[in-house]
């Protein structure tokens, strides 16, 4: 066939009809979104199967399939147009003019084709070799010729899949994260490419191949609708610039939006991320579950080999009250129930934090289904999960996501809801505001050791852009919402008063520092008015600094740091005074003193355990519950001696009892009554199952403070006992000495990571260094252990300032090593 024959067969094929019927199509304003992409689809379908028809004789053993987005039916204005012409290898010279008949045409009209001519078998090869080929072959679908051919193929290239899904699926998620690496994630991105960027058509495309292996499946909710509108928004982008581009140019979003319909570009980009969202969550369950599966695969058949037969029960080791880990997964215990436990999804997601492990999925959305909303306030317990999730490092970016991605976050904090998938039209800014403040939150984990109140600084963290999803400025919408927030989750009028002062200042020390005089006196006087304390002062600095960094690279240096500190330094100045008197102590409760007579009468412990509850909260359509429970308040009194803290410590420890708060302090008897008594108000919890009964913990205490008890060696034998989990890598113990803090003793303070023990090991290295212990307030926020402890030498003076020193670091070398 001549080169003047090809021509006039495309001529009386209509290729100018045909380029009407789609000019029109894609005019009409009334049909856009799935059924123009499918009106396309059919159309195009159409002109071809006439090409392939046009010719004197019919072509016998070849058919023309579509593959890739156009085999799915998803035609974009400018997409490629990608096609296979299959045969049966008998007559190549016909298959040859058959192409030309088709391909010459397409190319005449300027649309981009991607084509191919092959046999099954080279298919078949070619799909081996090459993964791009075969994930395109997987939507194949027959447009014109031998269907029993096309439908050859599509059987035979599915169960290729299915059989070589264990060794091909790595190498799609190895792809996939490539590919990641190189575009960025497309729900933070400013200028995303829809296609290529993480959370993409291409990984949606990807978990599309993961279903068709049988091998996992992706999380169904929302997955379709989030694929069609990122279709949406490229059909848009075809239309306003002309172009088959993927890349959502700054210049481009508000014609794109108003050709969607949408009020601005802020909103296009805002469902553009959450769609981004949606395809990013659903393909990281949907990996770990292929992860999963293929180790099971390769480890099931071993174990039943030794154990001769039989499915292996799966381990499940308890991480908290209702919640254990399982195939490295966090799920939840077999007895939980989220209907009763409106604390559980903060319980668990900070357990999961804390271990490095994701939230099951199937653990997520049953407590999103079925979990109590919390009462107002929330419960101590509530306050302190949070807490230590926000306080667990980068490992609570994963839990939140999941969390959030089930709803259970704008459950917990509907003010989220404003800032959620929000972007940032700033340079400086790499995440959406919503981002920004977990990831402030995970900068600040890291300075915990820093300040007095680590839990006040994770949760200002959170908290301090919340006014971006209002009017005006931020920093003032803010202090609202945060004074509301901060009260709704139980913090006292003064601490709520705090967080309020530093979100409404987050951003006062590093734009006073960087552009204002600091030599000028009246400079660091407004900083030190606005600010109003040295405890504010020290979280605000802290802040600041976890802001910038969380903020991008561009918003933090050497030179803004040392601005920063220049500028804390002389406010601290200013907001110090004399010493402030030492508070008197607390006259002892009638039940203290009865337990303090008791304990000099018997000459040894004597304890009390009282269950602190809150009433329980009513509504119109929820009945009043049981009391919320908030711990376990343990009161001792112990004839003064060496070793009480690390004994007492050591056999709480020994119990899985978890310390929230402490104090330990001298008692005063009453007249008549000779000796000395040490006074311990604790208030605990279990870290799971039930509490020990108080005969028991005094039995224990008894031997442990006649030595007879191995704290030390019964906490190791535990600890050998449970396997390591990788966890999360928390900033080292840091011990000082507040020098000044007392005219009475010497205060040393610790701020530490807990963990069980953590108390024992500090009361014993104390009892070591030979220092008298006047009081202990012992106080858990969170994951943070932040602890003060008045010393004295032997005669009940403050240490000399070398020897404090000296306790100081030998006791951080011991909780660092």
């Amino acid at each position: 066939m001549t080169s003047t024959d090809v021509h006039k067969d495309v001529e009386d094929s209509g290729p100018s009809g045909y380029a009407a019927a789609r000019l029109r199509l894609l005019q009409e304003g009334a049909r856009s979104g799935p059924p123009r992409r499918s009106a396309l689809s059919e159309l195009t379908d159409d002109w071809l199967a006439g090409l392939f028809s046009a010719g004197s004789e019919q072509p016998r053993g070849v058919s023309l399939i579509a593959v890739g987005g156009y085999g799915r039916g998803e035609l974009s204005p400018r997409s490629d147009l990608d096609l296979v012409l299959l045969h049966d290898g008998s007559d190549p010279t016909a298959v040859a003019a058959l192409a030309d008949r088709i391909w010459y045409p397409v190319w005449d009209l300027g649309l981009a084709l991607d084509h191919s001519v092959r046999t099954p078998a080279e298919a078949r090869k070619t799909a081996g070799e090459d993964l791009k080929v075969q994930l395109g072959l997987l939507d194949a679908r027959h447009i014109a010729g031998d269907l029993g051919l096309t439908a050859g193929l599509r059987t035979a290239v599915l169960a290729d899949w299915r059989n070589q899904a264990p060794k091909r699926l790595p190498e799609l998620q190895e792809l996939c994260a490539e590919r990641a690496e190189r575009q960025g994630e497309l729900q933070y991105l400013l200028e995303p490419d829809l296609k290529e960027a993480r959370g993409g058509l291409r990984d949606a495309t990807a978990l599309r191949a993961v279903a068709a292996s049988w091998l996992a499946d992706a999380p169904r909710e929302g997955l379709d609708d989030a694929r069609r509108r990122l279709l949406d928004v490229r059909d848009a982008l075809h239309l306003t610039t002309g172009r088959a581009t993927d890349r959502l140019a700054l210049q481009e979003q508000d014609q794109v939006a108003a050709e969607l319909g949408l009020l601005d570009a802020d909103t296009l980009l805002r469902q553009v991320y959450e769609a981004a969202r949606v395809i990013s969550y659903a393909s990281d369950v949907t990996w770990r579950e292929v992860r999963r599966v293929l180790r099971s695969r390769s480890v099931r058949p071993r174990l039943r080999a030794m154990l001769g037969g039989g499915k292996p029960v799966p381990e499940r080791s308890p991480l908290a009250e209702g919640v254990v880990e399982q195939d490295g997964e966090v799920v939840l215990a077999r007895a939980a129930r989220p209907d009763r436990d409106p604390v559980l999804p903060l319980r668990a997601a900070a357990a999961a934090a804390q271990a490095g492990l994701p939230l099951s999925l199937h653990a997520v959305r049953r407590m999103a289904a079925h979990a109590r909303p919390l009462p107002t306030p929330w419960p101590a317990e509530a306050r302190e999960q949070l807490v230590t999730l926000l306080g667990s490092g980068p490992s609570t970016v994963d839990v939140w996501e999941a969390l959030e991605a089930e709803g259970l976050i704008t459950q917990l904090l509907p003010d989220w809801e404003r800032v959620r998938c929000r972007p940032q039209r700033n340079a400086v800014h790499i995440w959406t505001v919503d981002r920004h403040l977990i990831e402030t939150a995970v900068r600040a984990s890291e300075f915990t050791r820093r300040v007095h109140r680590p839990d006040l600084l994770l949760v200002a963290a959170l908290l301090h852009d919340i006014g971006k999803g209002w009017p005006g400025d931020h920093s003032v919408a803010g202090e609202i919402i945060a004074r509301d927030v901060a009260g709704r989750i139980g913090f006292d009028r003064d601490d709520v008063a705090v967080l309020a002062a530093l979100v409404r200042h987050h951003l006062l020390l590093v734009d006073t520092a960087t552009r204002r005089d600091l030599d000028d006196p009246a400079t660091v006087r407004a900083v030190a008015e606005a600010v109003g304390s040295q405890g504010t002062l020290e979280l605000l600095h802290a802040l600041t600094e976890a802001d910038a960094l969380a903020t991008g690279p561009a918003a933090w240096s050497s030179w803004r740091g040392s601005l920063v500190a220049d500028l804390v330094k002389r406010v601290a100045a200013v907001l110090a005074g004399d010493a402030p008197e030492e508070p008197e102590a607390a006259a002892p409760t009638a039940e203290q003193e009865r337990l303090a007579i008791e304990a000099v009468a018997t000459g040894g412990p004597v304890l009390s355990l009282r269950a602190q509850t809150e009433p329980p909260v009513t509504a119109e359509d929820q009945p009043a519950g049981d009391p919320e429970p908030l711990g376990v308040e343990l009161v001792i009194a112990v004839p003064d001696q060496p070793g009480v803290l690390p004994a007492v410590a050591g056999v709480l420890a020994v119990h899985r009892l978890t310390v929230r708060t402490a104090e330990l302090r001298a008692l005063d008897l009453p007249d008549g009554v000779e000796g000395s008594v040490l006074l311990l108000n604790w208030r605990v919890a279990a870290q799971y199952g039930s509490l020990p009964q108080a005969a028991r913990l005094r039995a224990d205490l008894v031997r442990a403070l006649d030595g007879s008890l191995d704290i030390a060696g019964r906490l190791a034998e535990r600890d050998a006992a449970y396997p390591r989990r990788r966890g999360v890598v928390a900033p080292p113990a840091r011990v000082a000495v507040a020098s000044a803090a007392s005219r009475h003793a010497t205060v040393i303070e610790v701020r530490a990571q807990d963990a069980p023990g953590l108390l024992f090991r500090i009361g014993q290295a104390l009892e070591d260094a030979g220092v008298r212990m006047r009081s202990a307030h012992v106080s858990t926020l969170g994951a943070n252990a932040v602890d003060a402890f008045y010393v004295t030498d032997a005669k009940g003076a403050p240490l000399a300032s070398a020897e404090a020193a000296s306790v100081a670091r030998k006791l951080e070398e011991t909780l660092r090593g």
